[in-house]
């Protein structure tokens, strides 16, 4: 854990996140983001632990997880001899199994523990949902229990990021890009350090983005630009009179300032709060040759001054995340959106333009009004100046497995055009 004392003099404490060195989990009670060091005073606290008994010997190491899991509290160890079934009643029941056999076997065994959590509740065992919004709740009530039941399948990591079993994977690279330094040796998740090595590929090869004339690399923890649509509402949405400065509100990985930044924005200045989307989005801004164009800054939302143009695109469903990536995705009570919403008038020029992307899919869902959105607009002192909208292109929008189809089959991504109700506002 660390502590941190708020701007309020209040003192909070968060679970550690992703491990190497200690960082803050977000506070729920800020606008989506990690406290900064301007924000908060931070003591440095030690790694949690993780303890089990081995050939009757009490053992302890340090307990790495990305997602800021507490470490478990019940742990056998175990081998290629265990069954798939005996370790998904164990992982189901709470208890974590320590991997001591083949690394490739533990992965099959993985795939195993997913079939078997993935074939859901007998049929009239759990109720059935009234709405979407409970089809919703459900859903990522299923999602959690899985995640959880995954997470239970540990391997050891020496110091220097070695898998010290046979057949181990090579995982330093991976774990030293997302991480930093090991320093001890430690316990994780197989399934967490799994998704270190997917990022660190995706990482290398980067996603190819027309609208940018290159690649987007996005680091491990920042939410990758896979969905294509909003990108190209963005590329394609008339740009306002002005195009000297616009500010992209929570950049992430870069990639929509360095669209701006290509359509001719002569200055673009983003922000985030997240350490790594500064660094992914920094790193992205210079691969595509534009850190002449695109200042990256931390900032809780907007910086100093006004633009003539101000680019946000918030977590779309208002939900509470349960990992570091899904804070791009969920957004609890909308606080992100409605911050935007509240300080856009502070922060636009007199004739400028806001341009909010977002999903409809919380409407559909049930889980925030049209008219609630609207509500916020014009209590901000704003107006609608127009709308485009898409159709998602993602495969979940054709899965009539997924139980949120109905949704998410009907979906639609927006770019709301915002400009001040009154002009006396940015004078």
């Amino acid at each position: 854990m660390r502590s941190c004392t708020a701007a309020d003099g209040r003192s909070q404490r968060f679970p550690v996140c992703y491990a190497g060195f200690l960082v803050l989990r977000r506070d729920p009670s800020t606008h989506g983001g990690i406290p900064s060091p301007l924000q908060c005073r931070m003591t440095t606290i030690p790694y949690p632990l993780i303890h089990w008994h081995e050939a009757g010997v009490e053992h302890v190491a340090h307990w790495r997880s990305e997602a800021g899991v507490a470490a478990p509290e019940v742990v056998v160890v175990a081998d290629d001899t265990l069954k798939a079934d005996a370790a998904y009643r164990l992982a189901a029941q709470g208890t974590a199994i320590l991997w001591r056999g083949d690394y490739q076997n533990a992965r099959n065994l993985l795939q195993a523990l997913a079939r078997r959590a993935d074939r859901g509740p007998r049929e009239g065992s759990q109720k059935r949902p009234a709405t979407l919004a409970e089809a919703f709740h459900q859903h990522r009530e299923a999602q959690g229990r899985r995640a959880a039941i995954l997470g239970r399948l540990l391997v050891p990591l020496t110091a220097d990021y070695r898998v010290p079993l046979r057949r181990g994977q090579e995982v330093a690279a991976a774990c030293l890009e997302a991480l930093g330094a090991g320093g001890e040796d430690s316990v994780t998740s197989l399934r967490g350090l799994l998704a270190l090595v997917s990022a660190h590929e995706w990482r290398k090869k980067g996603i190819p983005v027309p609208a940018v004339e290159g690649r987007i690399y996005p680091h491990f923890g920042v939410f990758s630009p896979v969905r294509g649509e909003y990108v190209d509402l963005v590329a394609r949405a008339p740009l306002p009179a002005g195009r000297d400065l616009a500010f992209d509100i929570g950049t992430g990985s870069g990639i929509l300032g360095a669209v701006l930044a290509r359509r001719g924005i002569r200055r673009v200045v983003a922000t985030d709060q997240d350490p790594r989307a500064l660094l992914c989005a920094t790193e992205n801004a210079r691969n595509l040759g534009l850190t002449a164009t695109i200042e990256v800054i931390e900032a809780d939302l907007f910086p100093d001054g006004r633009a003539p143009l101000v680019v946000c695109n918030p977590p779309w469903l208002p939900a509470q995340p349960s990992s570091p990536v899904e804070y791009a995705v969920y957004d609890p009570d909308s606080r992100m959106l409605r911050g935007f919403l509240a300080g856009l008038a502070a922060h636009l020029e007199p004739l400028g333009q806001g341009w909010l992307i977002l999903s409809d899919l919380a409407e559909r869902l049930g889980l925030r009004s049209r008219d609630e959105l609207l509500g916020w607009i014009v209590a901000a002192d704003l107006k609608v100046l127009g709308r485009l909208d898409t159709r998602p292109s993602h495969p979940k929008a054709r899965d009539g497995s997924d139980p949120l189809h109905i949704a998410r089959a009907a979906e639609v991504t927006s770019l709301w055009r915002l400009g001040l109700n009154n002009l006396s506002q940015a004078e």
